[in-house]
């Protein structure tokens, strides 16, 4: 695995620890515009499917005729934070579609804050599933699969229709044979492939004019997401921010182990990052690091944090370095 010295944390003017990646920016011709490290590294691309899990069921008019108003496509690909408002929109979606919150097979989990970490455990003293990061795609799987009358019980499995048609479309996005499915952290099938056939398909939705049938619900989806950024992460959550920064030109979307991707449109392309350590503080710097270069996000702060110590005094840095 050929990666490349991505992100460096000081303390002090010492550098204490670096972080490695790959990562890849290509075009929906399957053109590498630019490349560090070996993309062709195999990885999971976790929650940053969402864009494309998305697209898989909301095709042939599922979210007009579902009347999906455009805060709850974004919903659908979120890794959100549990705030307050996704918790209503969770809650008031089961309910549009006479489901309860034990159909999630997604497992229970807190608010992503502390401030709504206290307030959930004050009101319900336990971990709930819609709490989870994931609960907005999962009312997705569960409305699509009643809408179009397939089984709801076991939508998490591989082998449920639902899950067989989302490994045929990246298949088809990719240009990719998927040979080994795993299964993600909130139980739904993840694949494994490499960098930069992901980002390929990704390309593909920043070209949503060559999806044909699936072009509307595409731009659909990512105007959605730039519209409401908030909803796909939360007030704080790097995902939301970046996607703001960027005034329309981007929709960005983490995955777990350090992995993000970034459907850019004006570009008709897409740029996937993949920490190979898997850490969350280093995704997020590189894949700052990585828009501000290209010009997506003109604002060179982002390239670099402070790090401070229990003092609240600022004791050196976590950059991008690339």
């Amino acid at each position: 695995m050929n990666s490349v010295k991505m992100v460096e944390v000081t303390r002090s003017n010492f550098t204490e620890s670096t972080h490695h990646g790959v990562a890849v920016l290509i075009n929906s011709n399957g053109e590498v515009l630019r490349e560090w490290g070996n993309s062709s590294t195999l990885i999971y691309p976790r929650s940053a499917l969402k864009p494309i899990q998305s697209l898989n069921l909301y095709k042939d008019g599922v979210a007009e005729d579902l009347n999906l108003s455009d805060d709850f496509i974004a919903l659908t690909t979120a890794s959100h934070h549990a705030e307050n408002i996704h918790q209503k929109m969770i809650n008031n979606w089961l309910k549009k579609i006479n489901l309860k919150e034990k159909h999630l097979s997604c497992g229970p989990s807190w608010p992503w804050n502390t401030k709504d970490q206290f307030k959930a455990h004050a009101k319900y003293k336990v971990k709930r599933k819609i709490f989870h990061n994931c609960s907005g795609k999962h009312c997705g799987h569960l409305a699509v699969s009643k809408y179009r009358n397939l089984p709801i019980k076991n939508y998490q499995n591989k082998d449920h229709p639902i899950q067989k048609e989302l490994i045929k479309l990246i298949e088809d996005l990719s240009k990719y044979k998927i040979k080994n499915i795993g299964v993600d952290g909130c139980t739904l099938p993840n694949p494994l492939i490499p960098l930069k056939k992901f980002a390929l398909a990704a390309a593909q939705l920043a070209d949503y004019k060559r999806l044909n049938e699936h072009s509307a619900i595409t731009k659909r989806i990512f105007d959605s997401c730039v519209k409401f950024p908030e909803i796909t992460g939360g007030s704080k959550s790097i995902n939301s921010i970046l996607t703001k920064l960027s005034k329309g030109k981007a929709f960005i979307k983490n995955g777990a182990e350090g992995v993000f991707v970034a459907i850019i449109p004006e570009k008709k392309s897409a740029l996937a990052v993949k920490i190979i350590d898997g850490t969350r503080r280093a995704a997020e710097v590189a894949i700052a690091g990585l828009l501000s270069e290209l010009k997506i996000i003109n604002n060179e702060k982002i390239k670099k944090r402070p790090i401070k110590n229990s003092a609240n005094q600022v004791i050196g840095s976590i950059k991008w370095i690339c």
